[in-house]
């Protein structure tokens, strides 16, 4: 018999169907569903998420030191109305929505170099930023800095601007075989003169072309005799004076006497017949003839004096980077000379005697040259690559001619409008020298201002300054990578000339 009130499980399970549902029985047949429509929801929301990403933005930034209304304010002028809003809009074209920042650097180079450091090392900092091409080592060799391939990718070896941008100037980035930039404008270093000055000394205000070191000094001496309180001559010289100092001047004179800082096996030369040479004009020119103002060289602010002597007529021949020329005593410019065209003429920079500087050259020339290189931390590192591709094209590169006219790498971009840009550029670049690419060349530079300084000082003579750079370098770089060359038969280049002490501390620099 079957028990009243509990049906038989045939009977059960014939009227399943019918019997109410209970709670548990109703969530248990709408979960699938449910967890259906949980899933659907959920595919919406992040399909709304990502379209969201999709709308905002991707923002690179570039860093340069520039400032519109001050340091370098054509560039920054440059960067905001014609650089960024046209990425901008090529990349929209595209169908990429990017915002691009300008961060404007107001402070020194060195400081600039110092901020980059910092920036690159926290992992902070613009995604582009301008970039003096001799810092590259010693960035690569603190981690800071990655090659360009290695962070834009393959893109940045198949870019077509390289076939328009000589070897010479590659090498402006390149270190160790790898590119670390993209080169945008290089520059020449030269002898400026002041024809009125000239003129009114007796010289050759219109055609004057010394072809030696001596044809510069008798120049100045003729100066001096026509007015004995001027300074004629400047060459730059001293620590306060920075890398002008190793640029406008060390660098000149040394390759004029046939030699480099390193040799042919990458050896710093610490001790050579060229460095005498070299040292034994700065004291000609500082100590013995007082042709140029020692004092001004050891100023803070003594590369700017030497712009206002120069503007001012108390010298009148001056070693600097053609920018002098365009830019500072520029008729708008800082030390704006108004008739700048018809006072000042400029000359090549002979060789210490004729054909006796590098390659066996009659004159010489040095260069140097900003660039822009990618944050190893960039966000965006294949959008940071084409915007830096863009911002150096020949059309956009052409652009920034007519803010600021200036010598361009690409040999598809000339100054439009500048005649001393043409000619200085076409008359010294092939004859043109640059910096050691290598990490130790900051210290050295140091180093080689240091010892131009104790000349000039006149706290040493030339061998005994020569000395203390040799074991300075030594110290720097390591004993195996430092060679001394005889300088027994060494004689200086001018005369009369003040016989330089002797010291017992050449036999150091072995």
């Amino acid at each position: 018999m079957l028990k009243l009130g509990i049906p038989s499980p045939a009977l059960r399970q014939e009227h399943r169907i019918a019997m109410p549902a209970t709670p548990h029985i109703r969530w248990t047949q709408r979960a699938p569903v449910a967890r259906t429509r949980m899933r659907v929801a959920a595919l919406l929301f992040g399909a709304a998420a990502w379209a969201m990403a999709l709308a905002e933005p991707v923002e690179v930034s570039i860093a340069c030191r520039c400032v519109e209304g001050g340091v370098n304010g054509s560039e920054a002028r440059w960067l905001k109305r014609v650089v960024i809003p046209e990425y901008v809009a090529a990349a929209k074209a595209q169908g990429r929505d990017v915002a691009v920042k300008l961060r404007e650097f107001a402070g020194s180079a060195e400081q600039m170099s110092q901020q980059l450091a910092l920036d690159f090392a926290t992992g902070q900092g613009a995604d582009l930023a301008e970039f003096d091409g001799f810092q590259i080592p010693g960035f690569v060799d603190a981690g800071l800095l990655k090659p360009l391939d290695e962070v834009a990718g393959a893109d940045a070896n198949a870019w077509e601007g390289w076939s328009h941008i000589p070897d010479s100037a590659q090498a402006l980035v390149r270190f160790r075989g790898k590119r670390y930039g993209v080169p945008e404008q290089t520059d020449v270093r030269m002898i400026f003169y002041r024809r009125d000055r000239f003129r009114a000394a007796g010289l050759d205000a219109d055609h004057w072309q010394p072809r030696s070191w001596n044809d510069i000094l008798d120049a100045a001496r003729a100066l001096k005799r026509h007015d004995p309180a001027s300074y004629p001559l400047q060459i730059d010289a001293g620590v306060a004076m920075g890398e002008a100092t190793t640029m406008q001047g060390w660098l000149m004179l040394l390759a004029g006497t046939g030699e480099e800082l390193r040799d042919a096996q990458g050896r710093w030369i610490v001790r050579s017949p060229g460095m005498l040479a070299a040292l034994d004009f700065y004291k000609t020119v500082y100590i013995d003839e007082k042709l140029g103002e020692a004092r001004t060289q050891r100023l803070v602010s003594g590369r700017n004096r030497s712009f206002t002597d120069f503007q001012r007529g108390k010298s009148a021949i001056l070693i600097e980077s053609n920018w002098f020329y365009y830019t500072a005593i520029d008729p708008q410019g800082d030390f704006p000379i108004p008739d700048r065209d018809e006072l000042v003429g400029w000359a090549k920079m002979p060789a210490r005697t004729p054909g006796s500087a590098v390659r066996g050259q009659d004159f010489v020339s040095v260069s140097g040259g900003n660039s822009f290189v990618l944050n190893p931390h960039s966000n965006h590192p294949h959008e940071a690559w084409l915007l830096l591709a863009f911002m150096n094209s020949a059309s956009v590169l052409r652009s920034y001619q007519e803010y600021n006219e200036h010598l361009c790498v690409r040999d598809d971009v000339l100054p439009p409008h500048s005649e001393f840009l043409r000619a200085s550029g076409r008359e010294l670049l092939p004859l043109t020298t640059i910096r050691p690419i290598d990490a130790d060349y900051e210290k050295v530079s140091a180093e080689i201002q240091r010892m131009t300084e104790s000349v000039i000082a006149n706290k040493l003579s030339p061998r005994a300054a020569m000395a203390e750079y040799a074991a300075a370098v030594k110290q720097i770089v390591g004993a195996d990578k430092v060679v001394a060359l005889d300088t027994s038969a060494a004689t200086g280049v001018q005369a009369p000339a003040i016989p330089a002490r002797t010291t017992g501390a050449d036999h150091h620099a072995e």
